[in-house]
């Protein structure tokens, strides 16, 4: 929930994201949140023991969530969008989107670098307080 939505308010609001060719607007933002949830989501799950264990282990598992979740999220988002693209559109189009959802992800992750590591530090301690004992 937290990146997803990160990923959605960088899209809506970085003014970078129509130089990369992807039209900005509330519903673009939304459709690319949704394909980037399951690369976020394995991410998130890969980590949560490393979060869990001692001190130094949750700070290097939410050093290693604030580096990979753009590369998570542009990843399954550029896969769904050359997916979707694929089947509507043919292979060249789907390729097409996805260079430019790479271009654009690269974008916003550096215009919102610090609220990516906001979310990273959130991330660490909801997952820390809300563990069963």
């Amino acid at each position: 929930m937290i990146f997803g939505t990160l990923v959605a308010v960088g899209t809506y609001v970085s003014p970078s994201v129509e130089s990369s060719g992807i039209a900005a607007g509330p519903l673009t933002a939304v459709v690319i949140a949704l394909f980037s949830i399951p690369g976020l989501a394995l991410l998130g799950a890969g980590l949560t023991a490393a979060a869990l264990g001692s001190r130094s282990s949750a700070a290097a598992a939410g050093l290693a969530m604030g580096v990979g979740v753009p590369v998570a999220a542009v990843t399954s988002a550029m896969i769904g969008a050359f997916f979707v693209n694929w089947i509507v559109s043919g292979a060249p189009e789907g390729l097409d989107v996805a260079g430019q959802i790479l271009r654009g992800g690269v974008i916003v992750a550096t215009d919102i670098w610090p609220l990516i590591a906001l979310g990273s530090i959130a991330w660490v301690v909801v997952v820390r307080r809300r563990a069963p004992a």
